[in-house]
């Protein structure tokens, strides 16, 4: 049975950041606890805290700016946090009209309807709550008929989701599927985080899953390959969870936001990364010649670099491994789809290319697809 894509999706959020601005704005916090915690500093009970630059941001990840659903507030030196209006039980929620808004142009690309949408999966790092499924509202939302969950695997969710599509198409219990990966990353950066309040920006990524046989769409790609493999690493982690209000002093500690072991991760990941996209390879007889395109995961310049030549044997040439988070910055398990959305109109019949993610877990996955 081939199962393609058959049409993708992209919603952007409706403002941005600049690292000119994120930097002001941390380093009036810097200032601001330097002065309040100078007699701490000068004892050496605290350590002060350093100021950043936009020099510094881009050179450690190629980042230029982010796109964020709400900025009021994280870049103010009293609040750096996102402000996020409450809304009632009653109104879509703020991640299912991210997931709504790429859906539809997903749906609008593969020539579907909601009344040919079976399946719904949200596949992204964070929900903003626990139940009802930002799916199940995303479902309503649309009129879809069957059935749909959440599933989080950090930034390989969306990779993971398009294999479990897939997989039900091919198992029978579903015949059209959406993947729909809302990153709404934001709330869950430590702007007081020199290493890290750079790093995210917030994105919501769709695509349509079915069987070859049934897609209308201008552009399919039939799923090759498919490989997923996780191992347990705390290099990158979250605490954040419903038991963090039972207590009371560490409810608001910096473990609660996004935190991670850079270095560690990029001396781990890389080598497991770049073994299972050469163990796909040679499992599904494809040379790295063969490859048209490179849709990697966008978490860091020097990350996407590294793994291209390693897979390549050389430099990539422009558009082979489309680089997009100069503008969105690290969009979780978004970054190697908004890749494919933005850069694969050019690619023509038995065009190979490869869809790459990988991050907290340790997960990754690897899809291997061809024009058709």
């Amino acid at each position: 049975m081939s199962i393609v894509i058959s049409g993708s999706g992209l919603f952007i959020p409706p403002q941005s950041i600049s690292n000119d601005e994120l930097v002001n704005g941390f380093n009036q916090f810097v200032t601001k606890f330097n002065i309040e915690n100078q007699k701490a500093i000068e004892a050496g009970d605290v350590e002060a805290l350093k100021p950043s630059s936009s020099d510094f941001i881009e050179k450690a990840s190629g980042i230029k700016s982010r796109y964020v659903m709400y900025k009021d507030g994280a870049l103010d030196p009293n609040i750096m946090m996102p402000l996020i209006p409450e809304r009632p039980d009653e109104e879509v929620s703020v991640q299912a009209e991210m997931a709504l808004a790429a859906a539809k142009q997903a749906m609008k690309a593969a020539n579907k309807t909601a009344q040919d949408i079976d399946l719904i999966i949200v596949a992204c790092s964070y929900t903003q709550r626990a139940y009802p499924a930002i799916a199940i509202e995303v479902q309503k939302e649309l009129g879809c008929g069957g059935w749909a969950f959440d599933m989080l695997v950090a930034c390989s969710s969306a990779t993971f989701g398009i294999m479990n599509a897939a997989n039900a198409v091919r198992g029978g219990t579903a015949k059209t599927v959406l993947v729909i990966s809302p990153e709404w990353t934001s709330p869950q950066i430590n702007f007081r985080d020199r290493d890290s309040h750079f790093i995210f920006g917030d994105v919501a990524t769709a695509v349509v899953v079915e069987k070859e046989e049934t897609a209308t769409g201008n552009h399919c790609f039939k799923l090759l390959t498919q490989k997923p493999m996780t191992t347990f690493s705390n290099n990158i982690r979250s605490n954040f969870g419903h038991t963090n209000r039972c207590s009371e002093d560490t409810m608001f500690d910096a473990d609660k936001l996004f935190v991670q072991q850079g270095r560690k991760v990029f001396k781990e990941v890389l080598p497991m990364v770049s073994t299972l996209i050469y163990e796909q390879l040679a499992e599904a007889g494809i040379e790295a010649k063969d490859l048209t395109r490179l849709f990697l995961h966008q978490a860091n310049i020097n990350m996407n670099t590294f793994i291209a030549k390693k897979i390549l044997g050389r430099e990539p040439q422009e558009n082979e491994a489309p680089i997009i988070l100069d503008e969105f910055a690290n969009t979780a398990s978004a970054g190697s789809i908004i890749a494919f959305h933005r850069f694969h109109d050019d690619m023509k019949s038995g065009d190979k290319a490869i869809i790459c993610s990988f991050g907290a877990g340790y997960s990754a996955g690897c899809l291997i697809i061809e024009h058709v």
